[in-house]
Parts: structure tokens; sequence; C-alpha cells
């Protein structure tokens, strides 16, 4: 796993007890890599390396670093899962599947008036998850405009309402996705409260600490991040090793953090 911060993931957590319940004497750890080193850190790779798990700020910086990208990835124009082969580096995205699975996982088999709150990397996951789900017009709530989120949404066929930080923004929205940092968090919450109030379920990618102000503000089920987290790692499992995730021993293993 590498980014910046890493030291709060579970993703070590997860994907030690994937390969133990495996039976593959494998190591993952955790390494803190920022974006000007990530470069030479992915040059000294070998052989002995499957993969690699990247978080923020790093999955948009490794895109140009690979030798090959699947669509989907490209589509959105975020890498959280490198595979190494031959010498190659493959990435790929498996949050978009993490998100997708959380909200099956919590009864969405389809999204009417989504919403996504934030205009980064996860936001476009988050976009192309909806879309995958039924809605390819959901709301985009951000400060700024992100134009590589709108472009990224274009590449999907999804065509976002861009609309900005403010208490109506969450009007008629029934599923709502927050990408948005656990910095951040405080903020947004009390931007959002009014329309927080009336969401049928929030499904937060944070998960430490738990809970968010956005979760404790909303009123409707509640999906906290390390859901979407075990999905996506679970593909990750399955990408790097090339066998099926033993998804129940890597949900107890989270269960019992």
């Amino acid at each position: 796993m590498l980014g910046r911060p890493v030291a709060h993931s579970l993703s070590p957590l997860l994907h030690r007890a994937a390969y133990a319940a495996l039976g593959l004497d494998w190591r993952y750890d955790a390494v803190d890599v920022g974006p000007d080193e990530l470069p030479a850190f992915l040059d000294g790779l070998d052989d002995a390396w499957a993969g690699l798990s990247l978080t923020m700020p790093l999955k948009s910086t490794v895109l140009p670093l690979l030798d090959d990208v699947s669509p989907l990835a490209r589509d959105v124009a975020a890498v959280n899962t490198v595979v190494l082969r031959a010498g190659r580096l493959s990435g790929h995205n498996t949050d978009v599947h993490g998100i997708e699975a959380a909200l099956r996982e919590a009864g969405v088999d389809r999204v009417h008036h989504g919403a996504v709150v934030g205009g980064g990397a996860t936001a476009r996951s988050a976009l192309a998850a909806l879309a995958a789900l039924g809605d390819r017009q959901p709301v985009l709530v951000v400060r700024s405009r992100p134009d590589d989120t709108l472009a990224a949404a274009a590449r999907l066929g999804v065509e976002p309402v861009v609309v900005p930080l403010t208490a109506t923004a969450l009007a008629g929205r029934d599923v709502v996705v927050s990408t948005v940092p656990a910095s951040a968090s405080r903020e947004v919450a009390e931007a959002l409260a009014d329309g927080l109030a009336d969401v049928d379920l929030l499904l937060d990618a944070v998960y430490d600490p738990w809970p968010t102000p956005l979760a404790r503000a909303c009123r409707g089920v509640v999906v906290a991040g390390d859901r979407m987290l075990l999905h996506q790692a679970a593909a990750q499992v399955e990408l790097m090793t090339g066998r099926s995730a033993p998804l129940a021993a890597m949900a107890s293993a989270l269960a019992g953090r």
C-alpha cells in the first residue's frame, strides 16, 4: 500500500487475512510515498513483487508511469491497483467495484437520484459506480468546477449535474456517496446538514475516524467506507493472486479489528 498518509489504512489487515486464508506466504505493508517519490519507487521494483495498492494522492499521478492501464481505470483516470507481470506494470481500478458492491450489500439494486460529494479520483469512481447502478445523471456536489472529473464523466457516458456546496445541494437525492477526506467532513456536513437528514442512504468513503460528522448528520442508512474498502481489496487480491478472494476471512478480520 502506497500513499500519504497510510498509517491509518486497514488494507494491510485485509490483504494479510486474504493471503493467510489462501495459504500464501506473502507480505503486505503500508509505505509512505508521495507523488515526487513514486517514479523512483516503481523503478526499484523487481520480480518479487506481485502488486501494489495505491491511495491518495497517487491514483492519478501513477497513470503515465504504467505500461498498461485497464479501460475502466483509463476512463476514470484513477488507478488504485498495480499488478506486476513479466516486468510490466498494469494499472487497474477496483474502487468502482468496491463502491458498487458496498451499495448492493446495503440493499441498493438501483439508484434513481444519486449524488456524489467531492470532485477527486474517488469521486470519479463513485460516478462510474452510480452509472452501473442506473444513474447516469447524478448530482455532483463540489466547491469548484472539477474539470478532470467532468472529463472522466464524459468518457463514462455520465452527465452529472454540478451544484455548489449548499444546504439544498442534496434535495431529492436518495443515495449519496461522499468522497471528501476526514479533514473536510465537519465543514461539509454543516453545509449539507439539511439535505443529509432526508437522504435514504449515505456511503461515506471515510472509515477512520468513525463516525464522521457526515455520518452523524444522516438519518437514513449509513455505510462506512470500510465496506467499500473490503470489496475493493477483494478485487485487488484476485488481480494479484489470480485466485478467488476469501471474502469471508477478510470480512472476519475487519470485524475483529
